[in-house]
């Protein structure tokens, strides 16, 4: 897919979703992005092609936002604040589904929020959610095994995961792996470990046959209890169920898993060009917000064990 065949207002639908299914955020966040964006959209017309977006396009909307042209009122700083983070957001996205080459919102002045970085599982809370969703009996706890294996195994989107069929996986041979495919099909192959296909073999033999008895025989890997095709809304519940039983306080989403991959195979030591091709981000600038996980942790590592940085 090329720029100019996404609107503007169609990627604004993506990325909301985007918030509330893959990433988990707070239907009070999910509200304000879609209303900031909306007022993007309505400001430069909904049929905008997103590539087409320029930066001085967001800063004259911007500023209709400071003097009041844009909603008839003059909004605080802290309403324009919030928007800029919001717009950034929304391009950031398309840069890593591949919409667009150029970010328009890098001229822009930041937000001063601060960064934020991905907060990823511990390695021991990745384990208790996958105990727990082993402890899940029958077809529905055979599909959730394999359905988180498959997500921290292979970093994929979770939209990426509900589009695939069994047709996708190679289990066999000398290489394992999964075909993904990102926005515009663009296919990437993501290699497979011995506890994903474990649980991935397993649940097509013992859990999605039982599942696609009762549907009309979708071609969906994973199933709903109907068996019809998993929505992505669906994971999201069974990720956030999952993690309640394990135990685990902070939230954790589709889109957590994904960080979790990539920041504990930096921390294992794999080259940031190698998670830029398992993740399927279009530039590694993208990929190197997870380089900053990996220095917070080392530092962290190093204050509680060097002698000479104990205390």
């Amino acid at each position: 897919m090329v720029a100019s065949e996404s609107s503007l207002s169609a990627c604004v639908a993506d990325f909301v979703d985007y918030l509330a299914f893959e990433k988990g955020a707070s239907p009070h966040t999910v509200s304000n992005y879609r209303r900031d964006l909306e007022r993007f959209i309505a400001d430069l017309g909904s049929n905008t092609a997103i590539g087409d977006v320029t930066s001085r396009q967001i800063d004259t909307h911007l500023a209709g936002l400071a003097n009041g042209r844009v909603t008839g009122k003059s909004l605080a700083r802290s309403s324009i604040a919030r928007a800029r983070s919001s717009i950034k957001s929304l391009f950031r996205f398309a840069i890593d589904e591949d919409l667009i080459k150029s970010d328009p919102t890098v001229s822009i002045e930041k937000a001063r929020s601060g960064s934020s970085l991905p907060k990823a599982l511990r390695i021991d809370q990745v384990g208790d959610l996958l105990a727990a969703a082993r402890s899940h009996s029958g077809a529905i706890g055979l599909r959730d095994t394999a359905l988180l294996e498959l997500l921290y195994g292979t970093g994929a989107r979770i939209s990426e995961i509900i589009a695939l069929s069994a047709d996708d996986l190679e289990l066999e041979g000398d290489f394992p792996h999964v075909r993904l495919f990102g926005k515009g099909r663009k296919e990437r192959i993501v290699p497979l470990g011995r506890y994903a296909i474990a649980a991935i073999d397993l649940y097509l033999r013992n859990g999605r046959p039982e599942l696609a008895a009762k549907g009309e025989g979708a071609h969906a890997l994973f199933l709903n209890k109907r068996g019809r095709p998993l929505s992505r809304q669906s994971a999201w519940e069974i990720i956030s169920t999952v993690a309640s039983e394990a135990d685990i306080e902070q939230d954790v989403s589709p889109h957590t898993l994904r960080h979790s991959f990539a920041t504990h195979l930096l921390e294992g030591g794999a080259s940031i060009r190698d998670v830029q091709e398992l993740l399927g981000h279009a530039s590694v600038n993208t990929t190197q917000i997870y380089t900053k996980v990996s220095i917070s942790t080392l530092r962290e590592v190093h204050a509680a064990t060097h002698p000479r940085a104990l205390g």
